[in-house]
């Protein structure tokens, strides 16, 4: 993904997690609306985050890895009861 477009691309193909498309246009169209037009920083830092959430939630490691920390965080739960 070099670009902005194929960005958006591979958010409405679903390659985010579930909402990443919307919330990608609304959090783009606030940075944009309010940027100063010679400092577009947030533009950055936003389609960097969301990249890099397309990129995460294609690692095969992501959602094992996620399933035994919430696994790990319930037995810790259950242990303090």
């Amino acid at each position: 993904m070099r670009t902005i477009g194929e960005l958006r691309a591979a958010l409405t193909m679903g390659y985010g997690f579930p909402g990443d498309a919307d919330d990608f246009e609304a959090e783009l169209a606030r940075e944009i609306n309010h940027a100063d037009p010679a400092d577009l920083s947030g533009v950055v830092r936003l389609v960097e985050e969301f990249r890099g959430r397309v990129i995460t939630h294609q690692d095969p490691a992501f959602s094992p890895s996620v399933a035994a920390a919430v696994a790990e965080i319930q037995a810790a739960r259950r242990a303090g009861r």
